[in-house]
């Protein structure tokens, strides 16, 4: 099994063994680092091995395109995911696209914001917040 991830950089698809989200891969087109910070697209197939293989704690943001608080969210999720690189891996659900995980994660509002460490669900949160209360509530978790 493996996961999809975009280079940041020149935006090439690359595909990446799970158990190796740990080891700072880089894009096998420019060879610049593959996580840098950047928040991570998610699908049913991904995230179940990104859960399974990561060494941090994985903050998901399930989110859809036509809701206005998750558009309004993004660039908050985007500068926490770059601000805290390297401590916690920062992922977004399009629960447009993959219904059945706001489904399976038991999402009934968006934007959800879940916590996860290992198999364990530590904390979740629903509707958007501002870049200081998203930073306090992460902070908990480092």
């Amino acid at each position: 099994m493996t996961i999809q991830i975009e280079c940041p950089h020149c935006h090439a698809q690359n595909r990446l063994d799970p158990a190796r989200i740990n080891d700072a891969p880089n894009c096998g087109a420019c060879h610049a680092p593959l996580l840098t910070g950047a928040p991570l697209a998610a699908t049913k197939d991904s995230l179940p091995q990104l859960l399974k293989h990561s060494k941090l704690p994985v903050v998901i943001d399930f989110w859809a395109p036509w809701c206005g608080p998750c558009q309004q969210f993004g660039p908050t999720f985007a500068a926490a995911a770059k601000d805290m690189a390297g401590k916690m891996l920062f992922v977004k659900v399009d629960t447009e696209a993959e219904p059945e995980m706001g489904q399976q994660f038991r999402v009934r509002s968006i934007p959800t914001l879940l916590v996860i460490e290992g198999n364990a669900e530590l904390e979740r949160v629903s509707g958007a917040m501002s870049a200081g209360q998203f930073k306090a509530w992460l902070m908990q978790f480092i």
